[in-house]
């Protein structure tokens, strides 16, 4: 039988019945029937409702006619940014900024009449203020993050009074950006840091993990861990490998009962099952800001973070790069681009045969040993980056966002009421999304205990 995903107006009914039969499975199991059958059904890519009526009742802002100004719009991320609004707020008016005319008018007239090229350098203050005149919302997507002294868009934001997301994966730049907050509060902006698929949207898949133990009195959480997954570069080419390679270079901050610890990078490998259409991957310890951010503001006391992508040589070459490549050479932007331009033309190629899959998963152990699973897959990065990134805006567009600068975890950057919307936006395309459930719903191989009961 084929289940098919409803629009979230649609899931209220459906969703309460389903945790009703979740219920029915898990606490009267008697043979493994009913467990294989809620395997299937727990497949089906469905959002909680809203945690009280009146959050429900409370209907966000319409985002019609907003002017938005994409900074890398002709990249990977930029581009897949601005395809995603066109599908999911077709009104919007959006100016694709680059460097790249050609790239920038061929997107721009793909898209439609609300789309416009727009040229801008990021490392000019000026033209950046220039560029904002007149704009809602600015998306700052001109990676990589890492080893960037300045926050000089989102600087020129507070200066215009222009709303601020960026994709940013960088923890020192995450929180540099979190140091402008009281000047964006004293503008009256909103500004979101670290808005896109990881972190992003995994660090609103591990709010709501965390709300829901908590809000079901399942025990005090005590251990998170942030999984991902990327085949090859995964269709985002040379900013992903930039990226990596400059992660490469920073010393690992994860958290072990309330101590903040440093560990090498790509060291710590874990086997993690990501469910259907990934199934087990290796993944890495790397420094990603989500673990500190999750563990101050969403109180865990043991948090990491790994990644790991396919085929299996690319890991290797990521511990040997650890290894022999000197730090200082890791550390340096220029350095690191040369060895992107080195390197890229092999991805390039391998990347046709390994794909561009890509899978999230957030692992949440409380205090009373109730262990709960967020899982997110998609079959392309570089359409799923696009939508994640076009959630953040619309929610910031639509008042979810007070003005400030925050974390997508904070309920003054995402409310608590308008997160369903977002993973909902976020997951359009997802292959399996899943937000809540026991491990043994998420994995390809669970373990059976008897009488159909899996762990």
């Amino acid at each position: 039988m084929e289940l098919r995903v409803q629009p979230l107006a649609q899931q209220g009914e459906m969703v309460i019945a389903v945790n009703l039969l979740r219920d029915l499975f898990e606490i009267r199991s008697r043979d493994g029937k009913e467990a294989i059958a809620w395997r299937e059904l727990s497949s089906v890519a469905f959002i909680p409702p809203p945690s009280s009526p009146e959050a429900a009742a409370t209907p966000p802002k319409s985002p019609e006619k907003s002017r938005v100004l994409i900074l890398g719009g002709t990249g990977r991320v930029g581009g897949s940014t601005a395809t995603a609004l066109s599908k999911l707020c077709p009104s919007l008016q959006v100016l694709i900024a680059g460097r790249n005319r050609e790239r920038g008018d061929a997107l721009a007239s793909k898209l439609g009449d609300n789309f416009q090229f727009v040229g801008v350098d990021i490392d000019n203050v000026k033209a950046l203020e220039a560029a904002m005149e007149g704009v809602d919302l600015v998306v700052h997507t001109a990676g990589p993050f890492q080893q960037a002294e300045k926050c000089n868009v989102l600087e020129a934001a507070i200066s215009t009074k222009t709303a601020y997301l960026d994709v940013c994966d960088d923890t020192k730049y995450a929180w540099r950006a979190k140091s402008f907050h009281k000047e964006a509060v004293s503008a009256g902006i909103p500004a979101i840091t670290s808005g896109g698929i990881y972190p992003g949207v995994s660090n609103v898949m591990a709010a709501e993990l965390v709300r829901a133990a908590r809000s079901e009195e399942a025990g005090e959480p005590e251990r998170l861990r942030f999984s991902y997954y990327t085949a090859g570069s995964g269709g985002v080419g040379p900013t992903i490998l930039a990226t990596s390679f400059l992660l490469l270079g920073e010393d690992v901050v994860a958290y072990n009962k309330g101590e903040k610890i440093k560990l090498k990078p790509y060291s710590g490998m874990l086997n993690i099952d990501f469910g259907k259409g990934i199934r087990k991957r290796d993944v890495y310890l790397l420094n990603l800001p989500e673990v500190t951010t999750a563990h101050k503001i969403l109180g865990v006391p043991t948090v990491s973070a790994r990644f790991g992508t396919s085929p299996f040589f690319w890991n290797w070459g990521m511990e040997a790069i650890v290894k022999f490549v000197p730090v200082d050479i890791l550390r340096d932007r220029s350095k690191v681009q040369k060895l992107v331009q080195l390197f890229d033309p092999l991805v390039r190629a391998v990347d046709g045969i390994a794909g561009e899959r890509v899978s999230l998963r957030v692992d949440l152990e409380c205090s009373n040993r109730r262990n709960t699973v967020a899982l997110f897959s998609h079959r392309k990065l570089s359409i799923s980056v696009g939508y994640c990134t076009a959630a953040f805006a619309l929610a910031i567009l639509e008042g979810s966002t007070q003005p400030g600068v925050w974390f997508p975890e904070e309920p003054e950057g995402i409310a608590v009421e308008q997160r369903n919307l977002l993973l909902n936006r976020a997951s359009e395309g997802t292959i399996n999304f899943i937000l809540n459930k026991p491990p043994w719903m998420v994995e390809t191989d669970p373990k059976e205990v008897g009488l159909g009961i899996y762990i």
